[in-house]
């Protein structure tokens, strides 16, 4: 169990940078930490998360999959063959695979394959080399965390800067799972409540593109939830519904009746033509009509990531105007942004809430 008062539940003022329940509450935008500072880490490491503290971050966010014996650990998807040196192992040659995720045909490693410790004798590394070429150089570092091992890396690191560090832990392909045998609600239900955070003033969003894990949680506990949407297709678990269906104010609606906030892609707050940013939508003022916090994906610096109108003269690895799509999703009224980039994230924030941006 990791004491409440690690991370400050009891305290003191937010710092800027820093973040608490009650900043949350009062729409002062948060700032996300996707995977960690990915930027210049290799996502779900615990360098990852420990640099996007150290930059600012007020939330960070682990992904969650599930090991054969039923652990929660760290990787954006339960094929781990692009983020580990799992291919390289001839020990686990026979456990390559292929299966059907999500309705997408993959072959690769999945976790669902291997105990905890089988994982944990793996190494992690950058999962786009060819646009993070500096993040290669941390490849073989560390290990896949559990979620258990960032909660309490997010209370050591809350110590250390004296503030509250925030979790923001998606379940990963819950429909797949529970195919396998191995449904994730209950059980993650069960990690909210021994770590005490089943409370609406936690220090956690749980976040999925599924609908029905999200309504089987709400009645499970009290943590704050997120629907997240997609720029295309529809939940897995919902063939009636589009993700576009669900943005206009009904279905914002429709997603409040379970729902803490909605994690849209970004182009549904401040939509793009390729080459520039077009003119604010009407999402944010719906969803918080429907009493839904807003929290946009993802910002990134990339050249490769950015409208052309943005992008600098370098290759597609370099840095363009991400300060730009940073601003403009601040003046649309979001409680929030997740970004790979914290540190700019921080500065575009704190500029934008001292009446700068």
């Amino acid at each position: 169990m990791i004491d409440r008062r690690a991370f400050g539940l009891a305290g003191a003022a937010a710092l800027v940078g820093g973040t608490s329940m009650a900043r949350v509450g009062a729409r002062i935008p948060i700032v996300i930490a996707h995977r960690g500072a990915s930027g210049e880490r290799p996502e779900h490491t615990a360098m990852a998360y420990r640099l996007a503290v150290a930059q600012g971050a007020d939330f960070i966010e682990p992904d969650l999959v599930l090991t054969r014996d039923g652990h929660f650990v760290c990787r954006h998807e339960n094929e781990i063959g692009g983020t580990t040196d799992v291919g390289a192992r001839p020990e686990f040659a026979g456990r390559k695979a292929t299966k059907v995720i999500d309705g997408e045909e993959i072959t690769g490693w999945f976790t669902e394959d291997f105990t905890l410790a089988e994982l944990k004798t793996l190494r992690c590394r950058e999962r786009l080399p060819g646009v993070r070429p500096a993040n290669v150089a941390f490849d073989g570092q560390e290990t896949i965390p559990t979620f258990d091992e960032v909660v309490a890396l997010a209370a050591e690191e809350g110590r250390r800067a004296g503030r509250i560090i925030g979790l923001y832990p998606e379940l990963k392909h819950p429909q797949h799972f529970a195919r396998a045998g191995l449904a994730m609600e209950a059980r993650f239900a069960d990690r909210l409540k021994a770590h005490e955070f089943d409370s609406r003033s936690a220090p956690v969003f749980v976040q999925c593109f599924e609908v029905t894990p999200l309504k089987t949680l709400r009645g499970l506990v009290k943590t704050p939830l997120v629907q997240l949407i997609s720029d295309a297709g529809g939940p897995v678990d919902r063939p009636d519904l589009t993700y576009a269906g669900m943005t206009d104010a009904a279905g914002l609606k429709a997603i409040a009746a379970y729902a803490d906030g909605a994690g849209p892609h970004s182009r549904y707050v401040v939509p793009t033509d390729g080459a520039a940013l077009s003119p604010t939508t009407g999402f944010v003022r719906d969803a918080h009509a429907a009493g839904l916090k807003v929290h946009p994906w993802t910002v990134r610096r990339e050249n490769a990531f950015l409208p052309t109108g943005l992008r600098s003269s370098g290759t597609l690895s370099e840095a363009g105007n991400v300060a730009a799509v940073f601003a403009a999703l601040l003046r649309a009224g979001v409680d929030g942004v997740f970004t790979d980039n914290v540190a700019e994230g921080v500065k575009a924030r704190n500029a934008f809430i001292g009446g700068k941006a």
